[in-house]
């Protein structure tokens, strides 16, 4: 009878998805209609599309700003940091309203309108005559930054609301759709990067050599496109509705631990308050770990044995949280540690623009009347992420799987550090080669850089991707567009600590009348000198970063089998398996 009903419970998971999702009807979806590829297929197409209008407009953007507005370079470089700062810290905000209030499809829907608003008015300021910087330049000026904050804001909606959608699409609790799921993080980066090479090659070149207007007029076309295809794909998307504020339990946790601080803490776990298992999965229960221990003073139970008192308590969340709330706020503090020990890593990203900047002052020619323009080196970056991709999703994972004999063959944490290892490489390599060129004097060929920009492009195939899963995956179930949000918030704070960190370096560089790093002219400057401190940073941190990392617990939730039995299970293979 038992294994009956085993046996009924695996066909009806095969048929339908018993996460917390819902069709576009609002129903139970069926699995073999909605969800995986099928809708993912929608999503990573709108999303090359993102970022092939993204970087269109931010590789050019100062070039914008000097030639068109008349900006003097240090102007142009503040406005450039703000839209960039603006993109990457309001995602902050746009995750919480997604998780809170809208959901991540209708929050997308909402914040890709605006972004194609947005796109719309700076073609319009290109071609109405009187919104022409020739005819009035204030108005156009007035015009423009509008149009470019429209999209930065847009991208905060935007950005943490897309990807925590598309992983939407696979159900954790059935074991292909896991598995596949794995591989949506490298295919999700591959139309990223594919968007990213069109945006910093194509689009540039059309906005230097043809027209800005016909450039924007472009990318407002492809957005409208793709944000067709976007909804057209609707009837095939799994949806989560909003539950909350995902704030709310987590502050209730430290409010009931702090107020039952004087209780002592059960031998074993079983007597802590856990609420019952649901018969559809709104929220996964999760395994208790012995982390943090202080917190699950809040899962305590002052009534045991009188059940009238015991539901009154259960009542007062502000007294009583359950174990899986407990946990939840315990994950929250167990990725602080990996957020700040990636900060070094992005903090090298930040400063590749650099490398450009050595570009510029090289021999770009290749053919009589050809050259390479500086900026679309970035290609290169993009080309080698895209290589690292297909080959750890199609040769070396694949392997590594049939080698260990689990689901995993790397874990998310050791993705991480491999491209940590690699990004320092790469700024040693980027200094050696600065370095010759310094001491050498001569006129150097721009194929002289090719090198530094691989092996970055492969550190982020590594690191980024590895980053984009964590902060997906290891974060509450009803957090992960504010999961997502982190992620591009440990950006936007690395790309101002980059700044700081050049504006320290030049500061105590020049003290006794010294030449700067950062010199006027880049021959007088000491950019290899910078590249080492990089390498030397971010090799301190990664000796950090795998301390951190070798103590980290996956999340683990409770996973069942049959109407009657519930089992523990990782929700990772690799819980053991670190850095």
């Amino acid at each position: 009878m038992e294994i009956r009903r085993r046996e009924e419970l695996e066909d009806d998971n095969e048929k339908w998805v018993r996460d917390s999702s819902v069709d576009h009807r609002g129903n139970t979806p069926l699995r073999a209609f909605t969800g995986v590829w099928k809708a993912s297929f929608f999503i990573i197409v709108f999303e090359f599309a993102e970022k092939l209008c993204a970087f269109g407009l931010s590789s050019n953007l100062i070039i914008y700003l000097t030639k068109v507005l008349h900006q003097d370079l240090k102007t142009a470089a503040k406005n450039v940091n703000y839209w960039g700062g603006v993109s990457t810290m309001t995602p902050l905000i746009g995750g919480f309203i997604a998780d809170t209030y809208l959901g991540r499809f209708y929050m997308v829907l909402l914040s890709s309108a605006i972004y194609l608003a947005g796109l719309f008015l700076l073609s319009m300021s290109q071609f109405i005559p009187s919104l022409k910087p020739t005819k009035s330049l204030n108005l156009h000026k007035v015009v423009f930054y509008i149009a470019m904050f429209m999209t930065s804001i847009a991208s905060g909606g935007y950005k943490p609301g897309i990807q925590s959608f598309g992983a939407d699409q696979f159900d954790e609790s059935h074991i292909n759709e896991r598995k596949k799921k794995m591989s949506f993080f490298d295919w999700w980066n591959f139309g990223l990067c594919s968007g990213m090479l069109l945006g910093v090659t194509v689009i540039s070149y059309v906005e230097d050599n043809v027209s800005w207007g016909f450039g924007y007029s472009f990318m407002a076309l492809v957005m409208f496109i793709s944000f067709s295809v976007f909804i057209f794909g609707r009837k095939y998307y799994r949806y989560q509705h909003p539950k909350g504020s995902p704030l709310t339990p987590l502050i209730q946790v430290l409010v009931a631990a702090m107020s039952k601080r004087h209780l002592v803490l059960p031998s074993d776990a079983k007597h802590l308050y856990e609420v019952a298992e649901p018969a559809k999965c709104d929220r996964r229960l999760l395994c208790h770990t012995d982390r943090f221990r202080f917190l699950e003073k809040a899962a305590i139970i002052e009534h045991q044995y009188d059940n009238i008192a015991f539901e009154a308590e259960k009542l007062n969340r502000w007294r009583l949280s359950s174990v899986t709330q407990v946990e939840e706020m315990k994950l929250i503090l167990s990725i602080i540690p990996i957020w700040l020990t990636s900060l070094a890593f992005n903090i090298s990203f930040a400063e590749t623009p650099l490398f450009i900047k050595q570009a510029s002052i090289g021999n770009t020619k290749i053919s009589t009347g050809f050259n390479i323009p500086p900026a679309s080196l970035f290609s290169l970056l993009a080309i080698s992420m895209i290589i690292t991709i297909i080959f750890f999703d199609k040769i070396l994972e694949p392997c590594l799987r049939r080698i260990k004999r689990k689901d995993r063959g790397i874990s998310i944490l050791q993705r991480i550090g491999i491209g940590m290892v690699f990004s320092i490489t790469a700024m040693i390599v980027a200094g050696i080669i600065e370095n010759e060129r310094l001491e050498d004097g001569a006129f150097m060929s721009i194929f002289r850089l090719f090198p530094q920009f691989m092996i970055m492009g492969l550190a982020d195939g590594f690191t980024i991707v590895g980053l984009q899963e964590f902060f997906y995956d290891q974060v509450p179930d009803n957090m992960r567009s504010l999961g997502m949000a982190l992620y591009f918030s440990n950006v936007g704070v690395a790309n101002f600590l980059g700044s700081m960190l050049i504006t320290l370096v030049d500061n105590v560089t020049r003290r006794g009348g010294n030449n700067s790093w950062f010199a006027k002219d880049l021959n007088g400057s000491r950019l290899d000198k910078f590249y080492w401190l990089l390498a030397g940073i971010n090799a301190v941190n990664l000796c950090v970063y795998i301390f951190v990392a070798s103590r980290h617990t996956y999340k683990s939730v409770r996973v069942k089998v049959s109407k009657d039995e519930t089992v523990r299970v990782p929700e990772r293979e690799d819980n053991n398996d670190h850095v």
